[in-house]
């Protein structure tokens, strides 16, 4: 990954990072980055990258999740993570659809998608997630479109970079059952926020797109960015320290063997 290499060329040290998938396409990632990883079940990325950052809260924790695996499954996981800050970046491959379970709708598939479980299209409107985020209290947001690449990748980084409770919802598009390259590639539009720590204007730019029409401007950018304690930062009391933490998890293996 071409973010990490250049987190790398700044000085971060890459044997502190852990990436961690949910399942969908998006969890193959897991296998192609040569780095510690951890690919979990459906929806449940976040309680272990909560549990890591805990044990370890010099690490640092990025998450690659799906609509379906987040949005559905996995929802009330997002929701207190970013309720508590925990100190992770959650990218979100936001296809629009079940594609590794052949094209059922998601949560936030817009109503003309007509897919498995529903073949004469949806009978309810997608919610924003970014929406939910901002009265969750995460302290990044951001939508990404990856055609975009230098703007998607300086924004993975500056997410990555956060301190804090980062997600990027990322328009990732499946050619095969949601095709929406053409109305993202007219409507996508680069947009920043004149102040991103107000949360008023974060609103009304994220709520500017309501995740149904495909005709209308989309804005892709960092929209809101604050500074707030980090949940790992109130159990410092309990924190081992690190020559009692690696005599813990000896002690812990030797039960497994």
């Amino acid at each position: 990954m071409a973010v990490l290499e250049e987190l790398q060329n700044d000085g971060m040290d890459l044997d502190k990072v852990v990436v961690l998938s949910g399942v969908g396409n998006h969890a193959k990632i897991v296998d192609y980055i040569n780095i510690n990883s951890f690919n979990t079940i459906h929806g449940r990325a976040l309680p272990p990258a909560t549990a890591i950052k805990l044990a370890d809260p010099d690490m640092k924790v990025i998450c690659f999740v799906g609509d379906g695996d987040s949005y559905a499954e996995g929802l009330e996981h997002l929701l207190f993570a970013a309720k508590r800050n925990v100190d992770m970046t959650v990218v979100v491959h936001d296809n629009r659809t079940y594609a590794l379970a052949t094209g059922q709708f998601t949560p936030t598939s817009q109503q003309s998608f007509k897919g498995g479980t529903m073949p004469e299209g949806a009978k309810e409107a997608p919610f924003n997630p970014l929406s939910l985020m901002l009265a969750s209290g995460a302290t990044f947001i951001a939508r990404g479109y990856p055609v975009k690449k230098q703007h998607f990748r300086a924004l993975l980084k500056e997410a990555v970079l956060h301190r804090g409770f980062s997600f990027i919802d990322t328009l990732q598009v499946c050619v095969t059952f949601n095709n929406l390259y053409q109305a993202y590639n007219n409507n996508v539009v680069e947009t920043t926020a004149a102040d991103p720590q107000n949360a008023d204007e974060a609103a009304a730019i994220i709520g500017a797109w309501d995740y149904e029409s495909t005709d209308r401007p989309i804005a892709i950018g960092k929209f809101y960015e604050i500074q707030k304690p980090c949940y790992e930062d109130r159990f410092v009391a309990f924190r081992p320290e690190p020559s009692d933490r690696t005599s813990m998890i000896d002690d812990l293996l030797k039960r497994f063997i």
